[in-house]
């Protein structure tokens, strides 16, 4: 019996990470700088619109420092009780996020309705400059972001919360035009609720994916029986069992199996050269780098649970 295990690029990650950080801490500076901006200008001028996309950004200030501190605290060390090190605070990061973006939602629904009923005066010039520095802001921030995006739900989060807040700005650029206009106050309402309806699907499937690692679930575009399939095809393998694959987090996935193979590839080939192929199957096809097989071989089966009496 043999047991082989293979590591991910780590360094890679641990690089990817810093950049992450740096990127992050720049996005901050921007994004608390025109939240305070954009809450005076709320302020100035009435307009809902403004105070949500104001709001939405201060919500985004208060992600980004938590996706920093899960970016920080995923780069201490494992340990003995932690063996996987600290790798899910970045999925905790995110999952922070998207609950914070549907008590947005929830918010600007609840607020946009009442204004409609009861339409508030705004002062639309003022509503326009200040939603035309914010989006400006926000454009410099999703250019920063925007590269990175794609490795970690940690840094998706933070992604989608600067674009919600572009998009936040721009509805309150096209309402201060409108009001502006035509004296429509009900555009400043109407502009906050498409910015609830906006963020609503992003913060939904941020909010599953973060579910789907938590509960181990496959990593996406992995099914284990196609896995076991491709195992099943390697030189001697009679059976592959207890597989499992899942997400340690954002883009390390991982899979175990236990794999059953003749007495005589054992022999003649060796238990190492059966797990580089194995190990080498599943990176080559899936991208799964951490992977861990227990090799058994077949007079063995009797000693397995539920194969004793098969």
């Amino acid at each position: 019996m043999g047991a082989g295990h293979g590591h991910g690029h780590t360094h890679g990650h641990a690089e990817g990470r810093s950049d992450d950080r740096r990127r992050l801490w720049l996005v901050l500076g921007v994004t608390l700088t025109v939240a305070v901006v954009e809450l005076v200008g709320a302020l100035l001028s009435g307009s809902l619109a403004l105070l949500a996309d104001a709001g939405h950004m201060f919500t985004d200030t208060a992600a980004i420092v938590l996706a920093l501190s899960a970016s920080y605290v995923a780069t201490l060390p494992a340990s003995p009780r932690r063996t996987f090190g600290y790798h899910r605070a970045e999925i905790f990061a995110a999952l922070v996020n998207a609950v914070v973006l549907l008590g947005v939602c929830g918010y600007l629904a609840v607020a946009g309705v009442r204004r409609l009923l009861d339409p508030v005066p705004v002062e639309a010039g003022l509503m326009l400059v200040f939603a035309v520095g914010g989006l400006a802001a926000n454009l410099v921030s999703l250019a920063l972001l925007a590269a990175r995006r794609g490795e970690s739900l940690n840094m998706r989060g933070a992604f989608l919360e600067v674009l919600g807040d572009a998009v936040g700005s721009v509805a309150a650029i096209v309402a201060g035009v409108v009001v502006l206009t035509t004296g429509f106050d009900r555009a400043d309402s109407l502009a906050s609720l498409v910015i609830a309806v906006l963020i609503l699907p992003r913060a939904w499937s941020l909010l599953g994916d973060c579910v789907r690692v938590l509960l181990e679930s496959a990593p996406p575009g992995v099914d284990v029986e196609v896995v076991r399939h491709h195992l099943m095809h390697s030189d001697g393998v009679v059976d592959v069992h207890d597989l499992h694959a899942w997400l340690i987090t954002s883009g390390m996935p991982a899979l175990s199996a236990h794999v059953t193979v003749t007495d005589e590839a054992l022999a003649e080939r060796g238990v190492g050269a059966v797990l580089d192929e194995l190990g080498a199957c599943v990176a080559t096809h899936f991208g799964i780098d951490h992977a861990t097989f227990q090799v058994e071989p077949v007079s063995h089966r009797a000693h397995e649970p539920g194969e004793a009496h098969a």
